[in-house]
């Protein structure tokens, strides 16, 4: 009975967190089938069964770290297709596996999509328990949900489980009463981040009508649920809370993302010197730039925003000072300068900061900019994104005019040597000077902040950077100069 355990699924990692559970004992899987939702040090991953046959035992409980190699479940032949005469698939070790799980594409998935492994050509089909009439339409469904040759993985965490048909009485002997499911055959239908986050808000899901894709429940449902009289009232039960039970503490094991980002962070702080530089620019014309495209042919169906601008300008004033994408290799006392620009995008999310960053940004249109960017900040708050979408990084831009804050001073990324923070964009007095005259008129008025590594960026090379970028956005048309 073959034990399933914890793979390195990308760059070395030592451990992961079992976030979640997508089967239970007594549950028929297929080989990819998504089993669990692992935490490591740079997401969330979804992890694929390398093997077919009957959950007999999950070895690790929700919330548990545990090193890579450690058994987390067990999974055994499929006693029905022995019973029905048929021959049981037979348990595919994952070293004989493709299998790429730092990589979806590698393994046949498309973005979205979750991770899987395949079965290698030559090992043929295997067959399958002989199902009930009734039950093979649900049996292909199902089926088809997990297989990426047929449709994209789901990206819901529970799929409602299907209730045995009833036989005939040639197939049993007697004739066997249908049911229909009771209420806790069927799981509510959410997405990892969204059911982690009614864990921690104390809302029961099967409270819950899914209004969101497939049914499913979303997050602003889950945070409107924590407001309501009901749910503050469970939330005061010491067993959930016990910050309510009169304790002045409250103790979160740091893990997971935030571990990671910590120790980057400290990594990076006391071993590469930062300098900051600052400026305010009139940011009225990238604006105006911005409501043309929205309602331009070509990006009705993508979001563009000031910072679809922002980043388009820096990957332009990149050429000029090429220093911008470079790092300072310690090990081998090199500078090592990349002729390609892996834009990362600094992303907050409900289990830590993470970096994400879009591949051969500098080679996009602005259109293709904006799908990557989109498609990048949504996996993110998902906490879809994958170990290999934040490795490879050259240069991060961090949004905090989002929450409403003017400006900072940004802790590089590792890796790199340079990151700009871009403030909230508010109307303000701003002098203008029309026919030889000033006069004070309001604009749209931004602060970026850049911080670079001042060991091989000296204050020209950063200052020059800069103030092409706020030239750009002070007169979008710049750009064609660049």
């Amino acid at each position: 009975m073959p034990e399933y355990k914890l793979p390195d699924v990308g760059e070395g990692l030592t451990e992961a967190e079992v976030v979640a559970w997508r089967v239970k004992v007594g549950d028929v899987i297929e080989v990819n089938e998504i089993v669990c939702d692992i935490e490591t040090a740079k997401s969330i991953v979804e992890l694929p069964s390398p093997y077919a046959g009957e959950v007999t035992a999950l070895l690790v409980p929700e919330g548990e770290t545990v090193a890579v190699g450690t058994p987390i479940i067990r999974i055994g032949a499929d006693e029905s297709a022995a019973a029905s005469g048929a021959s049981p698939a037979t348990p595919t070790p994952a070293a004989e596996m493709d299998i790429d799980l730092s990589n979806p594409a590698a393994s046949g998935g498309g973005e979205g999509e979750s991770l899987v492994g395949r079965n290698k050509a030559d090992r043929g089909p295997t067959r399958r328990a002989r199902r009930a009439p009734g039950a093979e339409a649900a049996n292909k469904q199902a089926q088809a949900a997990f297989d990426p040759g047929t449709s994209p993985a789901p990206e819901l965490e529970e799929l409602p489980e299907v209730s045995p048909p009833s036989y005939s009485a040639a197939e049993e002997g007697a004739q066997q009463p249908s049911r229909d499911p009771a209420p806790a055959d069927v799981r509510v239908l959410a997405k990892p981040p969204v059911r982690k986050l009614a864990k921690d808000l104390g809302v029961d899901l099967t409270t819950l009508t899914g209004e969101g894709p497939q049914g499913s429940v979303t997050r602003e449902q889950v945070q409107a649920a924590a407001t309501s009289p009901m749910v503050e009232e469970v939330a005061q039960q010491p067993s959930r809370h016990p910050a309510a039970s009169g304790a002045r503490e409250t103790r979160e094991p740091i893990k997971g993302v935030r571990k990671m980002m910590g120790q980057a962070m400290v990594d990076s702080a006391f071993t590469a010197p930062h300098v900051t530089e600052w400026v305010t620019l009139d940011a009225t014309r990238t604006m105006e730039l911005v409501e043309r495209l929205k309602s331009h042919r070509e990006f009705r169906d993508v979001k563009v925003s000031p910072l679809l601008v922002l980043a388009k300008a820096c990957l332009l004033a990149i050429r000029r000072t090429p220093e911008i994408n470079s790092f300072w290799d310690e090990a081998a006392q090199e500078v090592v300068y990349k002729h390609y620009v892996n834009l990362g995008i600094a992303a907050a999310t409900p289990r830590g900061l993470v970096v994400p960053n879009v591949k051969d940004a500098d080679a996009m249109t602005l259109r293709e900019l904006a799908e990557a960017l989109g498609d990048l900040t949504a996996t993110a708050r998902e906490g879809k994104t994958q170990p290999a979408d934040m490795s490879g990084g050259s240069f991060t831009i961090t949004n905090v005019g989002v929450f409403g804050v003017d400006a900072g001073t940004p802790i590089i990324n590792p890796g790199e040597s340079a990151i700009l923070c871009f403030g909230s964009i508010t109307r303000k007095p701003w002098v203008v000077v029309e026919d030889g005259e000033e006069r004070v008129v309001p604009r749209h008025v931004t602060t970026l902040a850049l911080s670079f590594d001042h060991r091989h960026v000296d204050g020209e090379k950063g200052s020059r950077f800069l103030a092409d970028v706020a030239a750009i956005l002070e007169d979008p048309a710049s750009a064609l100069l660049f």
